[in-house]
């Protein structure tokens, strides 16, 4: 359970920031857009997601030390 919460948790900041970059957009703040995704909170969010994923796909057991039987 503790990574679907993990997983949960990093896809709830990362529609976060893809809110924030909308309201960018379409308030014409292009440069601040771009920026926000290139070196802001949303390249961020992208890595933490990516990090649990790679996490978990390094590490064959499930939850309950057994192995996993499906991809993600």
């Amino acid at each position: 359970m503790k990574y679907a919460r993990q997983t949960q948790e990093a896809l709830d900041r990362l529609d976060q920031s893809l809110h924030t970059l909308r309201d960018l957009i379409k308030r014409g703040q292009n440069q601040d857009a771009i920026n926000f995704m290139e070196n802001g909170a949303l390249k961020e969010r992208f890595g933490d997601l990516q990090n649990i994923v790679s996490v978990s796909s390094t590490n064959p057991l499930g939850s309950r030390n057994t192995p996993n039987t499906r991809n993600l």
